[in-house]
C-alpha cells in the first residue's frame, strides 16, 4: 500500500526554501561579528545554494518519496514473503504442467490438440481475473484476493487429484486460471508501488521462476524414478495451497476495502497536488474511484498487456512444450528431457533476480531491448543446432535472459503512468498477460498436431520479435531516466519509433 506518512514537516527540501525567504533579514545578525565585506555574499550565498540545490533534492525523492518499503512492519515483512511463497506455488503448478504432458496423453490415449485444452481452459479465468480485479480490491480489499486465490487454485486441484475424466480437466483448470490471476496481477500492483520495485519484482518472479523449476522436477521424478502416476503431484499441490490459504487469509485479514479505498484516495489527491504544481490543473478529486474502463481508454496499459501476453505465451510455451520436443526431435531420454525445463526454469530463475539489480541502472527500455535480442539469437540457436546438449545450454541461457522482462514491464507501467492507475493498469495488464500461459501453449499444440512439435521454434522467435516490437512502442527513447521524462514531458505512445524513422527517411535522402 502507498504509505500515508507524509506530512509537511517531514519534507526539509520543500520547507526550507519556504522558510528561506521568509527571515531573509536573519543573516546581517552575524555578519556584525564578522569582516564587513561579508554581509552581502553570506546573505545571497545561502539562497542561492538552495536554489541549486532544489533541483536535486525534489526530482529524485519525487518518483519514491511516498512509497512505502517490504520492510516497513511486520505484517508488510510476513505479506511480502507470503507472496514470494504463492509465486512458488503458482510456478509449480504452471511448470509442472508441461511435464506432465507426455503422461496425459498416454493416460487418457489424447492427441496433442485435446491435451492442449488444459493450457486454454485457464485463458478464460485469466480474462475473469483481468476483468474483476479491480472490482475485487474494491469491495473486498486485498483480504477478498488473499482468500479467493488460493481458494480457486484448490477447486482447480482437488479434482485433478482425483484424475476424473479427461473433459473435466479444462473445466476444472480454469478455477486455476482465475485464482492465478488474481494474485498475480494484485500482487504485482502491490509491490510495483514499492520502493526499489525493479529489485523486489525480480525477487518474487524469481520465486516463481523457482516453482517452475521444482515443479517439473518433483513431477517428473515421481512418475519416471517413483513409478506414480501424473496425478499424484497434485496431492503436493492441494497440500501446500491449503498451508497457503490459512497463512495468506491471517496475515490479509485487516487489508480490507476501507483500507484499499483510502490508498487508492490518497494516492490520487497526491498526483492532483502535484499536476497543479506543476500549472497542470488537475480537475480530478482524490475520492473519485479509477475504474478499469477509464484505464483501459489509456494506450499504454494496452500496450503493457500485450507485451506481457506474448511474454507469457512464450516463456509458457517453452517451458509448457520442451519435454516433449527433446523427446521427439532431438530423441532425448525421459528423466534427460524432463531435466531440460528444470534448467529452463532455473535460468529464468536466477536472470530475474541477477538481471533485476542490473535492468535499473541502465535503464528499463535499453536492458530489455538487448534481453529480447539476445533471446532472438539464442532462440535460433535452439532451433537450428541439432544436438541435445547444445539445446539445454541454448534453453538455459534463453531462461536466463527472458527472466527481467515480466518486472521491467511492470516497473515501466508504474514510470509511465499517473499513481491513481497503477492498481487497476497493472492488474489488467498483468491478468490479461497471463492469458499467454493459455492461448499460446495451445496453439502450439494445435498446430504441432498437423506439423509436429518442431513448430514450437517459429512460434516462439515470431512472438519474441511482436513483443520487442511492442517494447518500442513505449514513450521514452533507450536512455537512463527516460520513462519517467517521457511521463513528465506527456510523450505520446511511438514517438521513438516515428523518430527512429524520419530518421532512416533523411539518411535514405541524403544517399539518394
Amino acid at each position: 500500500m502507498v504509505s500515508s506518512t507524509t506530512s509537511p514537516p517531514s519534507d526539509p527540501g520543500k520547507m526550507d526554501h519556504h522558510h528561506l525567504h521568509n527571515i531573509q533579514p536573519a543573516p546581517t545578525i552575524s555578519n556584525d561579528n564578522h569582516d564587513p565585506e561579508k554581509p552581502s555574499t553570506t546573505t545571497d550565498n545561502p539562497s542561492e545554494k538552495q536554489q541549486l540545490q532544489q533541483p536535486d533534492t525534489e526530482q529524485p525523492p519525487d518518483h519514491d518519496a511516498n512509497k512505502t518499503t517490504w520492510n516497513a512492519s511486520r505484517s508488510s515483512i510476513a505479506r511480502f514473503l507470503l507472496i514470494c511463497y504463492s509465486f512458488i506455488l503458482m510456478g509449480m503448478s504452471d511448470g509442472a504442467i508441461g511435464a506432465l504432458i507426455p503422461y496425459l496423453e498416454t493416460y487418457y490415449s489424447i492427441s496433442y490438440t485435446i491435451v492442449s485444452l488444459v493450457f486454454l481452459s485457464p485463458f478464460v479465468g485469466y480474462l475473469l481475473a483481468a476483468l474483476f480485479n479491480n472490482l475485487i480490491h474494491h469491495h473486498f480489499g486485498q483480504r477478498g484476493v488473499a482468500i479467493l486465490g488460493p481458494l480457486c487454485r484448490l477447486i482447480g486441484f482437488i479434482p485433478m487429484a482425483c484424475h476424473p475424466p479427461y473433459p473435466a480437466l479444462p473445466v476444472v483448470m480454469l478455477f486455476t486460471g482465475f485464482g492465478n490471476g488474481i494474485e498475480d496481477s494484485a500482487w504485482n500492483a502491490w509491490v510495483g508501488n514499492m520502493r526499489k520495485a525493479n529489485e523486489l519484482l525480480g525477487i518474487i518472479h524469481g520465486c516463481y521462476g523457482l516453482g517452475a523449476t521444482i515443479g517439473p522436477l518433483i513431477a517428473t521424478s515421481m512418475v519416471t524414478k517413483g513409478g506414480l502416476e501424473w496425478y499424484t503431484f497434485y496431492y503436493v499441490l492441494v497440500g501446500v495451497n491449503g498451508v497457503e490459504l490459512v497463512a495468506m487469509t491471517a496475515a490479509f485479514w485487516t487489508a480490507t476495502k476501507e483500507v484499499y479505498r483510502a490508498g487508492v484516495a490518497e494516492s490520487e489527491s497526491e498526483d492532483v497536488a502535484d499536476a497543479d504544481e506543476e500549472g497542470g490543473g488537475g480537475n480530478e478529486g482524490g475520492n473519485k474511484r479509477t475504474t478499469t474502463r477509464t484505464v483501459m481508454r489509456d494506450p499504454i496499459p494496452w500496450i503493457v498487456a500485450m507485451f506481457l501476453l506474448g511474454y507469457v505465451g512464450a516463456e509458457v510455451s517453452l517451458g509448457g512444450w520442451i519435454v516433449t520436443f527433446m523427446l521427439k526431435v532431438r530423441h532425448a531420454e525421459p528423466f534427460n528431457a524432463g531435466l531440460t525445463v528444470t534448467f529452463f526454469w532455473l535460468g529464468l530463475t536466477v536472470g530475474r533476480v541477477v538481471l533485476g539489480f542490473i535492468t535499473g541502472r541502465i535503464g528499463e527500455k535499453l536492458a530489455i531491448s538487448g534481453y529480447l535480442l539476445l533471446c532472438i539469437a539464442l532462440q535460433l540457436l535452439y532451433w537450428l543446432v541439432p544436438s541435445f546438449v547444445a539445446s539445454a545450454i541454448f534453453v538455459s541461457f534463453l531462461g536466463f535472459f527472458l527472466g527481467p522482462l515480466f518486472p521491467a514491464a511492470i516497473v515501466a507501467a508504474t514510470k509511465l503512468l499517473p499513481p491513481g492507475y497503477h492498481v487497476s493498469a497493472i492488474g489488467f495488464a498483468a491478468a490479461f498477460g497471463g492469458g499467454g500461459a493459455a492461448i499460446f501453449p495451445f496453439a502450439v499444440g494445435a498446430i504441432a498436431q498437423k506439423k509436429g512439435v518442431a513448430v514450437l521454434q517459429p512460434i516462439v522467435l515470431a512472438i519474441l520479435v511482436f513483443i520487442l516490437l511492442m517494447w518500442w512502442l513505449l514513450p521514452g527513447g533507450l536512455k537512463p531516466g527516460g520513462l519517467e521524462r517521457a511521463r513528465e514531458n506527456r510523450e505520446k505512445v511511438g514517438d521513438e519509433v516515428r523518430k527512429g524513422f524520419k530518421w532512416l527517411k533523411g539518411k535514405a535522402g541524403k544517399t539518394q
